[in-house]
């Protein structure tokens, strides 16, 4: 059964930690980096979240250019995953990809706005 630790970030600059697992934690399976989902998933109704990434069991980051779930060795040279300490270092790193699978720990999410509220121009 699928268990996630969910670290959902606020526009205020704050963050909250919610921890599921059962059907609500099967429904984020299959979802990639960049997709909204409902806040009901983590007990925050009238939110919409959008995932931005997350790590596995073991610590390994998660990529958005890298396609499907499973672990990568890639040749990196900067972002997600590889902090160059030269100018135009690159090294082989493993991340995994970008698809929430059952492997995953961490989702992080970030709070885009309340549902049925609309912004108004200024």
């Amino acid at each position: 059964m699928a268990k996630f630790k969910l670290i959902i970030s606020h526009s205020d600059g704050k963050s909250q930690v919610a921890e599921i697992e059962g059907t609500k934690a099967q429904s984020l399976i299959g979802m990639k980096i960049g997709e909204s989902i409902d806040g009901s998933v983590a007990g925050l109704s009238g939110l919409k979240l959008q995932i931005t990434g997350g790590s596995d069991t073991d610590g390994f980051p998660m990529r958005k250019d890298v396609h499907g779930g499973g672990r990568v060795a890639t040749m990196l040279s900067g972002g997600t995953g590889f902090s160059p300490t030269r100018k135009g270092e690159r090294r082989r790193k493993l991340v995994r990809g970008s698809v929430i699978t059952s492997d995953i720990y961490q989702v992080n999410l970030r709070a885009t706005k309340k549902k049925g509220k609309k912004t108004r121009k200024k």
